[in-house]
C-alpha cells in the first residue's frame, strides 16, 4: 500500500454545529491540499461534549444527530478522497450515543458507539456494545472513543479483528478531582499519553489519537493529539493548544517489522489467563 500521511487534530468544538461544519470545511480542505490520507478529528466535533462529567445537565446536552442526516452527509461531501474519523452525538431508536464515524466521499464506511462510560456519562448517553474493525482506503481500521482506550481489551479486540490502525477519538479533560497547577503535571494528561503508547505497543499497531482543546462547562480538555508507531514511539504530537500532528508512515511495513520477531497477538496464552 505504501506510505500514508496520517493526521490527528487537537481542536476545540462547542455546541454550534453549523460553526463546526464551517471550521471542518477549512480543516478538511487544508488536509486535502497537504495530501493527508487519514484525518482523525476529536470526539464530539459536531455539537460538543457534555459540560460536567460527574453530573451532566440533561437539559443542556449536545444536539443529537442522525447518522444519515445532513450534517454527516456534508462531511462526506467535504472529504471526497480523504478518510475522516469524526465524533458526534448520534440519535438512533430514541437513544443518544457518543459515536465515531469513519467517512469518505462515499459516505460512512464504519462507526463505533462508545462502550465504556466514566462517572456520570451514562446519564447523557446510552452505551455501545461492540468493537469491530473495518476496511478503509488506508487499511483495516478500528475506532475507540475516550475512556475506551483505558481498557486493554478494547484495543486488543480491534487488533484481533485485523485492525492495523486504531483511531482514538477523545474529548479527554484534565482531572476533575485532583487539579494540577499546570496541564503538563495533570494526572489525566500523563494517563492520556501512557494509554496511547501502551495500546499501540501491546498490539503492535499504529494509533492515531485526537482530542478536544479548550473549555466546555467545567471541563478543560488536554489536547495532546499524536500519531504513535507500532513500537509505542510517538511519531508526531501537538501540545495542549490546537494543532495537527502529522506523520508519514508505511503502515504495513512498520506493523510487519514490529511483528517480525515478537508477535504479541499470536503469542498470547489465553489458556492461562482464566479470569474474564
Amino acid at each position: 500500500m505504501g506510505t500514508r500521511r496520517l493526521a490527528a487534530l487537537a481542536g476545540h468544538f462547542g455546541r454550534d454545529v453549523d460553526r463546526a461544519l464551517m471550521k471542518l470545511e477549512a480543516l478538511i480542505a487544508k488536509a486535502t491540499a497537504d495530501e493527508i490520507d487519514l484525518l482523525v478529528l476529536p470526539d464530539a466535533c459536531l455539537g460538543g461534549y457534555i459540560a460536567d462529567l460527574r453530573s451532566p445537565d440533561i437539559e443542556e446536552l449536545p444536539p443529537a444527530l442522525e447518522a444519515d442526516g445532513p450534517e454527516l452527509k456534508a462531511v462526506s461531501q467535504m472529504a471526497r478522497d480523504l478518510t475522516v474519523c469524526i465524533g458526534y452525538t448520534e440519535l438512533a431508536d430514541g437513544l443518544r450515543y457518543n459515536t465515531a464515524a469513519c467517512i469518505t466521499g462515499d459516505g460512512i464506511i464504519g462507526s463505533h458507539r462508545k462502550v465504556h462510560q466514566p462517572a456520570g456519562e451514562s446519564l447523557a448517553y446510552a452505551a455501545g456494545d461492540a468493537f469491530a474493525a473495518f476496511d478503509t482506503p488506508v487499511g483495516r481500521l478500528g475506532m475507540l472513543i475516550d475512556y475506551d482506550k483505558t481498557f486493554p481489551e478494547a484495543a486488543r479486540t480491534l487488533a484481533l479483528d485485523g485492525a492495523r490502525v486504531i483511531a482514538a477519538l477523545s474529548a479527554w479533560p484534565a482531572s476533575v478531582t485532583d487539579r494540577a497547577d499546570r496541564l503538563a503535571n495533570d494526572r489525566q494528561s500523563r494517563l492520556f499519553d501512557l494509554y496511547d503508547s501502551a495500546r499501540a505497543a501491546e498490539n503492535q499497531v499504529v494509533l492515531i489519537s485526537s482530542n478536544q482543546t479548550g473549555i466546555q462547562g467545567g471541563l478543560r480538555f488536554l489536547g495532546q493529539a499524536k500519531v504513535v508507531g507500532p513500537g509505542g514511539d510517538v511519531l508526531a504530537r501537538t501540545g495542549v493548544k490546537g494543532g495537527l500532528a502529522v506523520a508519514d508512515i508505511d503502515i504495513d511495513h512498520e506493523v510487519n517489522r514490529a511483528r517480525k520477531v515478537l508477535r504479541h497477538l499470536e503469542e498470547r496464552r489465553v489458556d492461562t489467563y482464566g479470569i474474564t
